[in-house]
């Protein structure tokens, strides 16, 4: 299986896939397996709190999470290991990113999967199997 049967999804290209954008669902469309780190279901969940929608936006992620194609992504010892070494990569090139982002990538990295998103920050961490999608 090549990494792009298997995606991970970071929290803004889920929320555009929910959107309707067609590079995400084409994506999830060929993808024999779609990734979902917990710290994603985490923004994702918090985004929710602080919306108006609360209740309606945690029933989709619910009903997408129970896709059998679908897979949440634990926070394991191996990919708390590699989140050790992405950070101190980051850290010691001056080019630090958003503390999730770094679990994301970690979890994109043990996963074996391609990474989908939006978010730039993203190009700091070098080998990170990734699509990197741009708006518009």
């Amino acid at each position: 299986m090549s990494n792009g049967d298997r995606v991970v999804l970071d929290t803004s290209a889920y929320s555009r896939m929910r959107a309707g954008n067609t590079a995400v669902l084409d994506w999830i469309a060929t993808a024999e397996a779609v990734l979902v780190p917990a710290i994603v279901i985490g923004e994702l969940d918090a985004g929710f709190e602080l919306g108006s929608r609360a209740a309606e936006n945690r029933v989709a992620l619910a009903e997408f999470l129970d896709e059998p194609f679908v897979f949440a992504l634990d926070v394991t010892p191996r990919v708390a290991r590699r989140y050790a070494q992405v950070f101190a990569r980051l850290r010691r090139a001056g080019t630090p990113i958003s503390i999730n982002d770094v679990w994301i990538a970690a979890c994109t990295f043990e996963s074996g999967g391609v990474l989908l998103s939006f978010d730039r920050d993203f190009d700091a961490v070098e080998g990170l199997p990734r699509a990197a999608l741009v708006s518009g």
